[in-house]
Parts: structure tokens; C-alpha cells; sequence
């Protein structure tokens, strides 16, 4: 396991970082190793239908972009790269178009490292890494886990930073773990939404659906819980000394505790109970236009079948 960086600084991971890995690493893995029903549907000769069987340490590449603010780096978005296979470094005439290109959209945003997907970091990312160091003096290094690990509560994001170390005797680079937290933005936030309440491909009912959703819910809210009670016994060990004291946690966490007084004022609990009976008021006047409607539907089918009738038996009409 690499050792934590001591760099001091902050980064932020936007959401489309990895979806756009995750959809790079996905779409490369189709188009090598498509489905065989893919493949008997497009090729009628069966001694070439065999799909390509992918090697093991099939991996994708691309560069990250976003902005650094003092000691905080917010990587925003990111773009596919070849590996170029006799320098062992990614495309650098594609990428020096690609950065041209943003540079005109997005003039904030520079080219803060690289991608690639694997478990962990090898000896050959260092030379890659290494040739990006005339672009970015400290490149970063994100690496997606593709794997699927059920059992696995965080993230299969690991972001790496490159320090040098004395090595028996020797100064190396290396690289060191580095901490982050994820950053969204509204379109971020609605996409997302978006993204987790569409219908099942495979036609799954409503009612799956809502239990997906509800437990997403669950899940986040036991989350919550469990990351509260750490934090609660890491504060109650504290006290009691076992530990030593962080004045930095404690003010961070004085700084949350000082938000929520906020929320039980006189002045939420009067806003809150005014929009509460505003959405109760639209919610009973959405009912009663309903019943409305379907009153009058009722008079006017009542009425079309006494008109049938009164034009036999001469009687009028209800209304």
C-alpha cells in the first residue's frame, strides 16, 4: 500500500470524472470483446465469430483537467488519450490539441495529470507520469478499480500524488496516497438523479423502482449513522485522553455543531410550517379540481343520456 502524501493539499473529484472513465472503460471492453450474440448476429462465418479474449492487465488511459485555488485542486473533467506503445507515454500531439481546445472553452481550466483504470499503481505509470511533468510540475494520478467488489463501502477511486524519498540511499519517486471528497455541482447533482431513476432495461415495474430508491435511501442514511458514531467515539476518547487532541478535527467540528442550532430557530420553524401548509393547500386544491372534473364528467354523461330520453319520453334534463 503507498504512503499517505504529505503535501497538504486538498482535492475535490467531480462526479463526471469517473463516469467519463467508467464509460471509457466500458466502451473499449465492448468494442474487443463484444457479446456473442453480437458477434454471431454481425458475422455469419463462424470460424471468425469468436469474440477477442482481452489480456488481463487491459487498461485505458486519458488525461484529467480542472483548476487549483491556493492548496485546493478541483479535477472538473477529463478526456480519453491513446498510450503511444513505443514510448510507453500517452499521445502527445492529440493532447496538445485537446488542451489547446479547452484552453478556448474553458480558459480556468488546466491539465492537472492523468487517468487510468488497474487496482493499484505500477512501476510503468511512473514513466508516464514522469513525461507529463513538463505540462504540470506535480501531476495527479487517478486510478478507477473496474473491478466489482460488493463488499466495498467507498469509492474505487484512489488519486496519487508523486513525492521523492530516500530509498536505500537513494531519492526516488514514488507515489503517495492523497485524500479527497467528492464536489458536485447542480447539473452534477440533477444527472445523477437522473441517472439513478431510470426504468430498468430489464422492464422492471414501479414498484422496483421505489424499493430500489427507498433502499439507496437506507443506505445513505446508515451511512450517515455509522460515520456520526466514529466520529462521536473518536470525540469521547479524546476527552478521556486515550487519544491525543487534533485541534484542527475539533474545529471542524465545531464549525458543523454551530450550523445546527440554524435549523431549530424560531425563524425555520415559522418558514417551514408556512410552506408546509402552502404545498397541504395546493395538494387540497389539486384534489378538489380533480373532483371537480369528474363531477362534471358524471352531469354531462348524465345529462347526453336524459337528452336521448327526453326526446322520447319528454323528460328534461338534470341540469
Amino acid at each position: 500500500m503507498a504512503p499517505s502524501s504529505s503535501s497538504g493539499l486538498t482535492f475535490k473529484l467531480h462526479p463526471l470524472v469517473m463516469l467519463n472513465i467508467s464509460d471509457h472503460f466500458t466502451r473499449v471492453k465492448t468494442q474487443l470483446n463484444p457479446p456473442a450474440s453480437s458477434c454471431a448476429a454481425g458475422n455469419n462465418n463462424p470460424s471468425t465469430g469468436d469474440a477477442t479474449t482481452l489480456p488481463q492487465d487491459f487498461r485505458v488511459y486519458g488525461c484529467v483537467i480542472g483548476a487549483q485555488k491556493g492548496r485546493t485542486v478541483e479535477i472538473f473533467n477529463s478526456f480519453e488519450l491513446l498510450l503511444d506503445p513505443t514510448t510507453d507515454t500517452l499521445d502527445r500531439s492529440f493532447l496538445e490539441k485537446k488542451q489547446e481546445l479547452y484552453q478556448k472553452v474553458f480558459p480556468n481550466f488546466y491539465i492537472l495529470g492523468w487517468y487510468s483504470t488497474g487496482s493499484e499503481a505500477n512501476e510503468s505509470d511512473m514513466t508516464i507520469h514522469k513525461a507529463l511533468m513538463d505540462i504540470n510540475e506535480s501531476p495527479v494520478y487517478v486510478l478507477l478499480n473496474p473491478a466489482i467488489n460488493h463488499a466495498q463501502k467507498d469509492l474505487p477511486v484512489t488519486i496519487y500524488e508523486s513525492e521523492f524519498h530516500v530509498i536505500d540511499g537513494v531519492p526516488q519517486s514514488i507515489f503517495v496516497n492523497a485524500s479527497y471528497t467528492i464536489e458536485t455541482v447542480e447539473a452534477e447533482r440533477i444527472s445523477v438523479d437522473h441517472v439513478a431513476h431510470l426504468k430498468p432495461s430489464d422492464g422492471g415495474s414501479a414498484a422496483t423502482q421505489l424499493a430500489a430508491h427507498l433502499t439507496g435511501i437506507h443506505s445513505a442514511i446508515k451511512m450517515l449513522n455509522s460515520r456520526i458514531r466514529v466520529l462521536h467515539q473518536y470525540l469521547g476518547a479524546m476527552q478521556k485522553g486515550d487519544i491525543p487532541c487534533d485541534n484542527s478535527l475539533l474545529r471542524q467540528v465545531a464549525s458543523l455543531l454551530r450550523s445546527l442550532p440554524a435549523a431549530q430557530s424560531e425563524k425555520f420553524n415559522e418558514d417551514f410550517l408556512m410552506e408546509y401548509n402552502d404545498k397541504l393547500l395546493m395538494s387540497y386544491l389539486a384534489m378538489i379540481t380533480n373532483c371537480a372534473s369528474n363531477m362534471n364528467e358524471v352531469v354531462d354523461k348524465f345529462n347526453t343520456a336524459y337528452e336521448r330520453n327526453s326526446r322520447r319520453g319528454g323528460r328534461t334534463p338534470f341540469m
